[in-house]
């Protein structure tokens, strides 16, 4: 086909990719700009390859006449050109004709141009013949020569080549750029950019932000109640505002509690009625599931709302029986404060346990794991944390299952902390319209004026969920009073603060009103409460707060010795209280108690009161409003939230009918309180200041990738709401707002600067020209890590890879997140005092903010303590921001590979957590060890590592005290530490593979260590300067005595080190730390790879070329026209010669083709010849199988697919076969007695598919069939003629000498040549946790099918079938949410759809399939899966999911293909390992449709540590290494048994003939050897035979003597002739025993090492547990259900229970079926061949089991097909006849009986009839050969005849296909014949005279032959035991009377036959 050609000029850049290996040649030879091509040109360019210039002058004109030729003939077809040209110039020029022939149209016209000169007439002619030439090349070349432009058409392909060229040039080895892959597309973004009127403005956001922040006031006045009052004193103004009365509507009711649902009354407990707010509210809030905004006074119950709308959620998961599915949802509460946090948990907590709930925080230091919150339902967090949580990948795995968001105070939007709501509740949203799962947003606020513009951001329906209710809803009416001090002075203004203070604290004493004060230091306190005790007893109004003869005064007396602090003591006789954080618990308790008990009048506190213990008082006065900020470093006014909190605790419920609140506050902010309290202060939006940190975080989550998307994100928020309603607060002018409505252009110019401010912090890639916006690592850190985008900048400018401890304190102290901490006069002295306390030197300055950052932060890890209140709170902001910053300098020193700095930061960040210098002792990070003993051991010296060498008296000596000698040690020991050792294996010259062992030597304690514990795995070069790699490693506690295995590659540098250092160092432990040195002295680099075969240009070869018209037709019927690229060079070799060939070419290549070429010469010049087809994968043989049965039956050559059972398959191929398809392991076993095998050693044409599988699983027994092959044909004497196919590989070479392939047989083309040119995109993702990473790659796929897709077919190819069904929900559910077309195929409808998918048995997949998506796996109904992989086949639909292990069995292929991360669960490991890179190539191959596109697209997804690894590995050859060595047992039991090795010179022999033998030398020290010389090769291999030998002997598979002659042994002759593994047979032969039961085989059987591959999926171990309760037979107490034996024994009697089980327990449980038949038989031998009787008849019922489905002990009835256990009891109590307990009773009933009792439908009964008839009805009768004259020891002889009874009549209706002997057993995964066992035993004695098992079809005669037993009469029985059905066993009594013989030596009665041979 023409796409198959890169033909003409117009060739694309991936073709020029694809021919690299020619590209330099032909580059040198490229013809230039038309504008240097004179008359000469020709001549001067063939000059160097011609005899002179008379010889070049000649070739150039017939070179240009050619040349004409073909461009005046239109230059379609440009072979005959080649052809000419080639004949004229010779070959060696090729490289210069593909030059002329690609720039044909410019060296023709222009040489002709040239030489018409000044002849007008010629020169027009040409130029008309030009501008008419239908190709449009003339036109191009005439624009290039007038310097015009070209013609649009032109320009426009071009450019879009030039671009794509562009890229691919720029990206590594063909490597797109990773964020390329799923970015979308530039069209789309133009486009959306081209819809606002104009191109982006960059905007200062840092003047746009409101200036006076959370201050920002924009009412311009501000309107009192009625009855409000101003009066005017000395040194203030006070305003007094009355109390709002609560009017109460007549008939008003309230909700009692005993009308709500009674499940939920349990949540309510104590009240007894809801009240005002919460009964209006009942109705929307708990039986509705609309967003809610409840604005009400604080106080007024809005915690009550929001239970009840906790219970709406949980109502959603309420089984019918009342329990909850807990597991199903999770609830988020919001609280703006860390006390307000813990309230909630306590409170909710409290009211929620009756339903198993959980509620648990996550703030700022309280971090929950994974497990934890898995267990949690309702978590409660701060804006801050959930903003993390959401913007981080990691945590979606449970954030998905959020159902309910209620953020409290959401009024806070006003605050600094605003932009966090914003972004949480738009993120919501936004993931809402996304994912279509519904998540309720509640928000509850405080009473505000725009609460209509609140709602709408929450996307709140004003009609059903929005709420608001005015102070008069207030549960105890509010009194205010605003006091304005005019006072400037500070010492005035404190005077004025105190006098008015005291002067309202006296009027309320006066009318016996308690009063709290509140103020906002712990200072502050104590100077207060004295005050106003100094001023009362000056104005003798002492007697007001305690009377003289009251039992107060008594009381407070008596409470006085027990004060512990000293400013409580000084006022608490006065009665005046002081309350604060800083006192004791006694104290502070003491306070509290007298307070609620009037004994205190006055009670003076911090905030800690308000957000802490509720404690109303009658009146609360607010002294002052300022309060210190560390985040500015200055004093700020309150919170509008600590005021709204302070003044809620005015007023007692129970007790006032008014409460007073009073604010003295400064005379500028009088009247933003009075804004603030009576519902004049509209909320603003504070986004625009952090626009670009948020921004980046929406980017970096995914959420937006271009600046569309960022303008639509935008659009989510609260400031578009208010830039709409109040445009010119946000800088926007009315006429601006009228010619843009939406504010798009103004979104667009927000959007673009904060873009621009992270691009130049490098935080993102902004390409202004596309609008794409895409991450940076460093964008990834600051989003994760909370940094801002200033301080990355800063991080990114400063950081050194030999950064010291004083440089990276030095950096971290100029951190953005620090700019506004100053350093105040009063500071200094301390600061210094601290510098020198410190123990890192600070070199700036004090008076520098860096170095009092430094101090602090050093001072926090050195645990000092502080005097100044500032210092302390400064202290206190840095430490908090300290650990984040320092785990974001180590991320970015980790991407860096800065080995030194990555280990710096780590160690800071741990001291920062644990508040430990690493000078100081480890032990210390343990809690509860004593500071002097800490003291002591730092003081000795001693190296760390050595205490582990310690007793505990030891220690306790050490530190002189004996009785913590104990403890210590066991702390020593719980230390967490590892022993390192490591295995490396050169893979080639660059790459080394590392498998690390880490045992861990610690004891795992959960209290100390939690669940898990983290540590990095770091691979440093010699220097330990450079990172080679790193990986985290998650170690658990249920396996932290286990070892662990790790296995990764790191790269080789050069020249080699001589060595590297593998370091693993805990997370969170200082000094827990292993390195061990990986020396390279020894190391020998694998031999240097041979370059690939070049790919030459030729004219691809005709189908004429097969000069044969029927072989022709195979390939016109296909479409096929010629053969591409790689077959028509490799044409010859394979059809026109027989030589051995081995082609190795990328998947998708066409290699088939090539295999059938070699066939089809084989059917034309043997007429006798026999192909064999062998491919690794069951699934392959199958496609091959059905495409060859089509192809070449019409040219009369029988296709035959072998069976695995060897006496069928040879049947098979004697019976004509041609052409043979194979597995390996089918034909492994077939062509183990070739020299028995006639039809093996026929073999003609031997084609080995898929070569690349020798470095997999299936390599060895490849790797065997192979050589045995080659060995086969040497021993014989006969050519066999080898074809090997492959993907590319690097040691092509080793792989073709060993096959017999000559130099010119051998095609090994490079990854990057493919016929259909191949674009890869990369995209990683730096998420650690497998499930959020795939959760994270959700959008991006459907990106990358946005944006690659087009029109045509995607496959989607997905770790495991869960996530098939998942990720094709998010291809639809992104499809709807962003108004694409769906996915359906053109033309195709989904009514038309829904129609043919009406069958599906999966209602996901009816649900997807109908927008395009469809989704398969193995485990699906087959009918569905032809289904939909016929609606795919068809382009009905476009997209495809499917897990990867399918890539196999899939025949179908795509124009685009994803894969969807490279690793999936192995439960064997218990962990996720790498994708087989066999797998990872299959499925970039099915990115390739030979006749129908020109170009395939493969976009990888994949986690970012294996990302260079993966680029290695995909765009190199392939290095094959033989991994025979691991699995020699078999395969020399094998050749053992058939003779072929009968010594062990023999067995070294036989080694010679592999793979590995050659590859010994060339990788040594990959197979652990020394060196490369014939001795140590020698001996190598002598010692690994030895060692295979021995094994084989000591499991009793083989002997050998003295002389190293070994001879079969009868378990090796089992384990041979069954294909099992000899450790199989060395299991069942120790464990079976005489009296072994049916649950003791059941044991045996599943313990077989076969099971050993059974994959165990994530999670599948508590389904495992589950199914273990289920069962009959407990398992053994040893067994670990992350065993693959242990799920082999689980599903065994699952089966046998017929257990319904998942689709992919279902799936494995085929296999194990499978499998089970031919290990049993294998059992049935060795127990005979041990002579025990009852053991072999027990497994020959487990193999009836096993076929049936059914437990031996089961009513043989179940066997027929639709019985139930109804119809069974229906059947045992049927009395009116005969009774019904066999199938032969079901035959003999009359039909209504037999009606009456099945009651089933006629399509069931007729199944029933034909099981029935088949069932098989044995005849059986022996004879006893000279019975009368049996003599002890001497042979017996037993004819056994059997029959089977067929009705003749019923014979002719049966079905035509069914075959006498075939089981009917549909739980069976394959077809089986019947087989018989025969057995002659003695019962008494259990024993196994002589047993034979046979093959019945319909009679047959058998003789039993065995020795005699001593004399005397014996009651021997004959058993004739079928191994397929139930209940048709038969034994007859065999009486034998035994003379005694004559005396003889000792008899052999070890005669029995157990080799397991059919004619044993």
């Amino acid at each position: 086909a023409e796409h198959l050609r890169a033909a003409d000029g117009s060739r694309g850049p991936d073709a020029d990719r694809t021919r690299a290996p020619g590209r330099a040649s032909a580059a040198a030879h490229a013809v230039p700009p038309a504008h240097d091509i004179d008359a000469h040109w020709l001549q001067r360019a063939l000059a160097p390859h011609c005899d002179g210039a008379v010889a070049s002058a000649q070739a150039a004109e017939d070179a240009l006449k050619i040349l004409t030729d073909a461009v005046d003939g239109h230059g379609e077809d440009t072979r005959e050109c080649e052809g000419a040209l080639l004949l004229l110039l010779g070959f060696e020029t090729f490289h210069l004709i593909k030059a002329f022939i690609a720039g044909r149209f410019a060296v023709s016209y222009c040489i002709r141009l040239r030489r018409a000169g000044e002849d007008t007439i010629e020169r027009k002619k040409i130029e008309a013949f030009m501008e008419t030439h239908p190709s449009g090349d003339g036109r191009r070349i005439l624009a290039e020569l007038r310097g015009e432009e070209a013609p649009e058409a032109d320009v426009g392909s071009g450019t879009a080549s030039a671009k794509t060229g562009t890229k691919a040039a720029s990206a590594p080895d063909g490597v797109m750029e990773e964020e390329d892959a799923a970015a979308p597309q530039p069209a789309a973004t133009a486009a959306a950019v081209g819809a606002i009127d104009s191109a982006p403005i960059e905007l200062d956001l840092a003047s746009l932000a409101l200036r006076e922040g959370a201050r920002t006031m924009s009412n311009s006045s501000c309107e009192l109640p009625k009855g409000s009052e101003r009066i005017m004193r000395k040194g203030y103004e006070e305003v007094h505002v009355p109390a709002v009365r609560a009017i109460v509507p007549p008939g008003e009711k309230l909700i009692a509690l005993g009308e709500l649902p009674a499940w939920t009354q349990d949540a309510f407990e104590g009240m007894k009625s809801l009240n005002r707010i919460q009964s209006k509210m009942c109705k929307a809030a708990l039986y509705t599931s609309e967003n809610i905004l409840l604005c009400a006074p604080t106080g007024a119950g809005k915690t009550n709302v929001a239970m009840l709308t906790i219970l709406n959620a949980i109502s959603q998961y309420r089984r019918q029986d009342g329990s909850l599915d807990l597991a199903a949802f999770k609830i988020v509460y919001i609280a703006p404060m860390k006390a307000l946090v813990q309230e909630v948990v306590k409170n909710f907590g409290k009211r929620l346990k009756k339903y198993g709930i959980t509620v648990a925080e996550l703030s700022g230091d309280s971090s929950l794991t994974r497990r934890q919150i898995a267990d949690t339902q309702l978590v409660v967090t701060t804006p801050e944390k959930w903003d993390v949580v959401t913007r981080k990948g990691d945590d979606r795995s449970y954030t998905q299952l959020v159902r309910l968001v209620i953020i409290d105070e959401i009024h806070l939007l006003h605050d600094d902390r605003g932009p966090v709501l914003e972004t949480i509740v738009s993120r919501t949203i936004r993931s809402v319209e996304a994912t279509q799962e519904p998540v309720r947003i509640v928000g509850l606020s405080a009473t505000l004026p725009n609460y209509g513009d609140v709602a709408a951001f929450c996307r709140v329906d004003p009609d059903k969920g929005l709420f608001f209710f005015n102070n008069g809803f207030r549960p105890v009416p509010l009194q205010q009073q605003y006091i304005g001090v005019t006072e400037k002075r500070a010492l005035q203004r404190f005077r004025v603060q105190n006098e008015v203070c005291y002067e309202k604290v006296i009027q309320q004493q006066k009318i016996s009103n308690q009063v709290l004060i509140f103020v906002h230091s712990r200072a502050e306190c104590g100077k207060t409460a004295r005050a106003l005790r100094d001023m009362a007893a000056e104005n003798d109004d002492q007697g007001l707060f305690v009377r003289e003869d009251g039992a107060t005064r008594e009381i407070l007396s008596e409470e006085l010795p027990n004060v512990k602090s000293t400013d409580l003591r000084d006022v608490l006789p006065y009665g005046f209280g002081i309350h604060h954080a800083g006192m004791a618990r006694g104290d502070r308790e003491l306070v509290e108690d007298l307070f609620a008990d009037h004994h205190v009048r006055v009670l003076v506190s911090t905030a800690t009161l308000a957000w802490g213990v509720n404690l109303p008082a009658h009146t609360v006065i607010i002294k002052g409003t300022q309060v210190y900020s560390p985040e500015t470093g200055a004093w700020k006014e309150l919170s509008p939230l600590d005021v709204m909190q302070m003044l809620g605790r005015a007023g007692r419920p129970q007790y006032d009918s008014e409460g007073e609140g009073i604010i003295i506050t400064a005379h500028s902010e009088l009247q933003y309180y009075l804004s603030l309290m009576n519902l004049q202060l509209p909320v603003e939006s504070q986004l625009i200041k952090s626009l670009a940190d948020h921004l980046n975080a929406e980017i970096v989550l995914g959420a937006v990738q271009t600046i569309r998307e960022a303008v639509g994100w935008l659009g989510y928020s609260f400031l578009y709401v208010r830039m709409l309603r109040n445009p010119s607060l946000y800088g926007i002018s009315e006429a601006a707002l009228a010619a843009d409505p939406l504010l798009k252009q103004r979104r667009l110019d927000l959007v673009h600067s904060a873009a621009c401010a992270l691009e130049k912090s490098q935080l993102i890639r902004y390409d202004r020209r596309s609008g794409s916006l895409q991450a940076t690592p460093l964008g990834r850190v600051s989003s994760h890590y909370y940094i801002s985008h200033e301080s990355m900048a800063v991080y990114n400018q400063h950081l050194k890879p030999t950064m010291t401890d004083i440089e990276l304190l030095r950096l971290f102290s100029l951190s953005g997140e620090f700019k506004h901490i100053t350093v105040r006069e009063e500071e200094k002295l301390e600061l210094h005092k601290l510098a020198n306390r410190v123990p890192i030197p600070v070199k700036e300055s004090m008076d520098e903010p860096s170095a009092k950052v430094n101090v602090l932060l050093q001072a926090y890890i050195s645990r000092l303590t502080l005097e100044g209140f500032a210092l302390t709170a400064d202290m206190t902001f840095i430490q908090q921001s300290a650990s984040r910053i320092m785990r974001a300098l180590f991320e970015i020193s980790l991407r860096r590979s800065w080995s030194n700095l990555t280990k710096l930061t780590l160690s800071f960040s741990i001291m920062v957590s644990s508040k430990v210098w690493r000078s100081q002792s480890p032990l210390r990070q343990f809690r509860g060890v004593p500071e002097i003993i800490c003291r002591k051991l730092e003081r000795k010296d001693i190296e760390w590592f050595r205490y582990f060498d310690l007793k505990p008296q030891d220690l306790g000596e050490l530190v002189g005290v004996p009785k913590m000698g104990k403890t210590l040690h066991r702390l020593v020991n719980q230390f967490p530490r590892f022993e390192l050792s490591a295995h490396v294996q050169p893979i080639t010259r660059s790459m080394l593979r590392v498998e690390l062992t880490l045992t861990p030597d610690f004891q795992f304690d959960v209290k100390v260590h939690d669940y898990t514990q983290l540590f990095w795995i770091f691979v440093e070069d010699v220097n330990g300067e450079a990172l080679l790699h790193h990986e985290a490693f998650l170690l658990k506690s249920s396996s932290a005595e286990e070892e662990h295995v790790l296995t990764f590659t790191v790269p080789i540098l050069d020249p080699l080190p001589p060595h590297y250092f593998v370091r693993v160092l805990s997370d969170r432990w200082l000094h827990s730390e292993a390195v061990m040195p990986v020396s390279f002295r020894h190391l020998i680099l694998p031999a240097k790879f041979p370059p690939p075969t070049e790919l030459l240009d030729l004219q691809p070869m005709q189908l004429t070329s097969l000069q044969s018209k029927a072989l022709s037709n195979v390939y016109f019927r296909r479409s096929y026209r010629e053969f591409n690229p790689i077959q028509t060079q490799s044409f010859g070799e394979l059809f026109k010669t027989d030589h051995n060939v081995l082609i190795c070419a990328p998947s998708g290549s066409g290699k088939t083709v090539c295999a059938e070429l070699a066939i089809m010469r084989m059917l034309s010049v043997d007429a006798d010849g026999l192909c064999v087809y062998v491919v690794p994968k069951d699934e392959l043989a199958k496609n091959v199988y059905d495409d060859w049965n089509s192809h070449f039956g019409d040219l009369n050559a029988k296709v035959v697919r072998l069976t695995g059972e060897a006496a069928p398959d040879l049947k098979l191929i004697q019976d004509g076969a041609r052409i043979v398809v194979a597995t390996v392991g089918q034909w492994d076993l077939l062509s183990r007695r070739w020299k028995q095998r006639r039809a093996v050693q026929n073999v003609s044409l031997f084609i080995a598919d898929e070569l690349h599988f020798l470095g997999g699983g299936e390599g060895p027994a490849f790797e065997v069939i192979i050589s045995r092959m080659r060995f086969m044909a040497a021993q014989m004497n006969k050519k066999i003629r080898m074809v090997g196919l492959s993907s590319s590989v690097a040691n092509a070479r080793e792989i073709g000498e060993w096959m017999g392939v000559g130099p010119k047989g051998l095609f090994n083309f490079s990854p990057k040549v493919r016929p259909i040119p191949l674009e890869i995109y990369l995209q990683s993702f730096d998420i650690n946790n497998f499930s959020s990473r795939l959760l994270a790659m959700g959008k991006p796929v459907y990106n990358a099918v946005a944006r690659h897709g087009a029109s045509k077919p995607v496959i989607v190819f997905v770790p495991s079938k869960r996530q098939a069904q998942l990720t094709a929900i998010d291809l639809m559910t992104f499809s709807e949410t962003f108004g694409t077309n769906n996915f359906l195929g053109k033309g195709v409808t989904s009514d038309e759809l829904s129609k043919q998918v009406e069958s599906l048995k999966e209602p996901t997949l009816q649900q997807v399939v109908v927008t395009g998506v469809g989704f398969i796996h193995d485990g699906m109904d087959e009918d569905d899966y032809n289904l939909i992989a016929g609606l795919y086949r068809d382009e009905k639909i476009r997209i495809l999911v499917c897990p990867y292990n399918l890539c196999w069995k899939l025949r179908e292929s795509a124009q685009l293909v994803l894969i969807m991360g490279t690793e999936s669960y192995d439960g064997r490991e218990r962990r996720h390992v790498d994708h087989p890179i066999t797998d990872m190539l299959q499925m970039m191959g099915k990115a390739c449709r030979p006749l129908k596109d020109s170009s395939g697209k493969c976009v990888i997804l994949c986690h970012t540590p294996k990302k260079e690894y993966l680029k290695k590995l995909l765009y190199e050859p392939l290095p094959i290494e033989s991994h025979l060595d691991h699995y020699l047992h078999d395969h020399v039991n094998s050749e053992i048994v058939t003779k072929t090795i009968t010594n062990m010179q023999d067995a070294v022999d036989y080694v010679t003939w592999t793979l590995l033998y050659r590859r010994l030398t060339k990788n040594p020290n990959y197979y652990a050897l020394q060196g490369s010389s014939h001795e140590l090769l020698s001996e190598h291999i002598s010692e690994m035979v030895e060692t295979v030998l021995g094994d084989l002997v000591e499991s009793r598979c083989c002997a050998m003597d003295d002389d190293t002659n070994i001879s079969p042994l009868n378990l090796g002759m089992i384990a041979a002739y069954y294909h099992i593994q000899y450790t199989t047979i060395e299991v069942v032969a120790s464990s079976v025993g005489a009296k072994t039961k049916t649950r003791g085989m059941v044991e045996i059987l599943s313990a077989a090492s076969e099971f050993s591959s059974l994959p165990v999926r994530n999670n599948e171990e508590r389904a495992m547990k589950v199914l273990a309760q289920k069962l009959p037979h407990r398992l053994p107490d040893a067994a670990q259900f992350h065993d693959p034996n242990t799920k082999a024994n689980v599903l065994l009697q699952s089966h046998f229970s017929r257990i319904p089980l998942s689709a992919d327990l279902r799936s494995d449980q085929k296999k194990v079926i499978g499998e089970s038949l031919s290990l049993i038989q294998a059992i049935v031998d060795v127990i005979s061949s041990n002579g025990w009787l009852k053991p072999a008849l027990a497994a020959m019922e487990l193999s009836q089991m096993v076929v049936q489905g059914l437990w031996n002990k089961d009513n043989i009835l179940l066997q027929i097909p639709h019985f139930t256990k109804d119809i069974v009891t229906r059947c045992e109590s049927y009395k009116d006849g005969d009774p019904v307990e066999s199938v032969f009773d079901i035959l003999s009933l009359e039909d209504d009986v037999r009606n009456d009792l099945l009651r089933l439908p006629d399509e069931k009964l007729a199944d029933v009839a034909f099981f029935c008839n088949n069932y098989p009805n044995i005849e059986v009768s022996f004879d006893v050969k000279e019975a009368d004259d049996v003599t002890s020891g001497e042979p017996v002889q037993v004819v056994v005849t059997l029959e089977r009874e067929v009705d003749e009549d019923d014979d002719e209706d049966d079905d035509e296909d069914w075959v006498t002997g075939r089981v009917f057993a549909p739980l069976l995964p394959k077809e089986k014949m019947e087989g018989w066992w025969l057995v002659v035993g003695d019962t008494r004695a259990n024993k196994v005279l002589s047993i034979k098992r046979v093959g019945l079809v319909k009679s047959q005669k058998v003789k039993l032959e065995f020795v005699a037993p001593e004399a005397g009469d014996h009651s021997l029985t004959l058993f004739c035991m079928s191994d397929s059905y139930l209940g048709c066993d038969q034994e007859y009594q065999m009486p034998l009377n035994v003379a005694a013989g004559s005396d003889s030596d000792d008899d052999d009665d070890d005669d029995s036959d157990g080799d397991g041979s059919e004619g044993s």
